[in-house]
Order: C-alpha cells, then structure tokens, then sequence
C-alpha cells in the first residue's frame, strides 16, 4: 500500500512537471526561444482564479483561461515578435525582462505577501481506500494532467492547425515557404502553452494553499530542467523528462534523511546534471537540432 501511495505521488509530482516542461517546449521547439515568462503565466492564472473566485467555477475556469491566453498572445506579439529572428541571446534576454516586468507589476498591484487561496476547498478531503488515505486533489491532479496531455496530443497529430504546429517546430523556414502561415502558428503555439500554465496554476495553487508574484518561479525552474533532460525542441521528450524528474524527487523524498530532504532540489539537479553528461542531448534526440553538414 505504501509502494501505491509513492507511485501515486510520482505520478502527480511528475505530471505537473510535464505540463511546465511542455509549456516552455511548445516555445522552444518553434521559435528557439526558452520562455522564462512562462512562470508568470502561472502566476497569472492564479491571481486571475482568486479575483473570480464570487463567480460561478465554470466561469471562473473560462474567464481565467481567456485572461491568461489573452496575456501570451499580447506579450507575443509586443515583446517577441519585434525580434523574432534575432540571436537567440536577444529572446533569452528578453524573455528574462518580460518575466521581472510581469513579477513586478503583480508586486504593485497585490504586494509581496502570499495570499491564502484555495479555488476549491473540497478537493483536500481526504478519502481512504484499502488502506490508503489519499486527498482528492491527487485523483483531480492526475485527471487534469491526462486530460491536458492527452487533449494537446490529439491537437498536435490529428488537427490541421497541430500539424502546421508541428512543422514549423521541425523547420521554421520551411514552413514559411510551404505557404504555412508562421504568425498564426507561433499565437496558437503561446495559447496553448498558457492553457497549460493555467492547468498547472490550478493545480499548484491548490497544492500550496496561496498564490504570490513569484509563485510561477520553482515549477519554472524545474519545468525548464526537464524540458533540458527530456530533449529540447521534443513535446515527447518534455512530457517524459517531467516525469523522471518527478520520479526521482519522490524517490529522494523517501530515501534521503530528514535532515537532508530541506536540500532535495540540490541532490535532484545534481542527479539531472550527471544524466546530462551521460546523455547531452537528452532523453529524445531532436533532428532539427542536430549539426547539418
């Protein structure tokens, strides 16, 4: 029954992990460029439930969602695509002023202290079960993340508009000259990244009971590593990155002392690194990336 409850924690651990990592690879694998305003997104969706949260849940979920999408699509277009075609350095570094302007205009508008918010209070009833005394927000988490994975997989293959995605991802250049339209795709390719930045703002807002200006900053940081592990430029590679990184922080969790597990990140990164070196170009290798000759 233990061994259930730890495969049930990986499994929620790493499938918010995924949907950060595909959020950031959804960006990367078309435009080169690592999202670091993804976290704001999060941030965003958060921020946007708690001021919602008098109105019905599913207006709630539906206006939350416009906002967030509204957001990408805006920064998209002012900040990133002015300088779609520059260094890669110059989106990197941009990226970077998007995310502290955003931080920084939530620290304006509702301060630096944490706020308690919980979209929905029932989801931490506890149910037990052959022995198991599991909340329902594990059971809810692990139904949105299939729901989201399965539902971005099934845009991506079996939708014309997923299959231009997909196209440019692999070469954006030739894309443009198959008559794709490139502006259209990389706007589709931010909305469905911030709907996915919406689902996991829900999901770990719930999980830490508040919501801050920095909020989207450690799901992140960790997205981004497993986005690294899994294969950058791979969706496959990202989802699958995030669940060995949440595999292993669950593993860490239960096999390190107590005095040590403050410091898991450290022995988590640590284990991602050495992985690396074995393996640099990550779990899934990525032909559009690899050196033509």
């Amino acid at each position: 029954m233990i061994a259930l409850q730890h495969i049930l924690d990986a499994l929620n651990v790493g499938g918010l992990y995924a949907l950060m990592a595909l959020g950031i690879g959804l960006i990367f694998g078309i435009m080169r460029l690592i999202n670091f305003a993804h976290g704001e997104m999060v941030m965003a969706g958060g921020y946007a439930m708690a001021l919602l949260v008098t109105l019905p849940a599913p207006l709630v979920i539906l206006a939350a969602i416009i906002i967030v999408v509204s957001l990408a699509l805006t920064i998209e277009k002012i900040a990133f695509r002015p300088l779609r075609g520059n260094d890669p350095a110059t989106l990197l570094v941009a990226s970077f002023t998007v995310s502290y302007f955003l931080q920084n205009v939530a620290l304006m508008i509702f301060g630096g202290r944490p706020l308690p918010f919980t979209f929905a209070p029932g989801l931490s009833e506890i149910y037990e079960f052959a022995g198991l005394r599991v909340p329902l927000l594990q059971f809810v988490s692990l139904g949105l993340t299939v729901f989201a994975l399965v539902g971005l997989a099934l845009v991506l293959k079996r939708t014309s508009i997923g299959i231009q995605l997909r196209a440019a991802a692999e070469d954006v250049v030739t894309a443009r000259l198959s008559g794709i339209r490139v502006n259209r795709v990389i706007a589709l390719a931010f909305a469905l990244s911030a709907v996915l930045a919406w689902v996991v703002s829900l999901i770990y807002s719930a999980q830490i009971g508040q919501i801050s200006p920095t909020m989207g900053v450690r799901p992140l940081i960790i997205g981004f590593v497993a986005t690294i592990l899994g294969g950058l430029g791979s969706l496959a590679g990202a989802a699958l990155g995030g669940f060995v990184v949440g595999v292993v922080s669950v593993l860490l969790e239960i096999f390190l002392p107590a005095e040590t597990r403050p410091f898991r990140e450290a022995f988590l990164f640590g284990i991602v690194f050495l992985m690396l070196v074995i393996r640099p170009e990550g779990l899934v290798r990525v032909r559009a990336l690899q050196e033509r000759v």
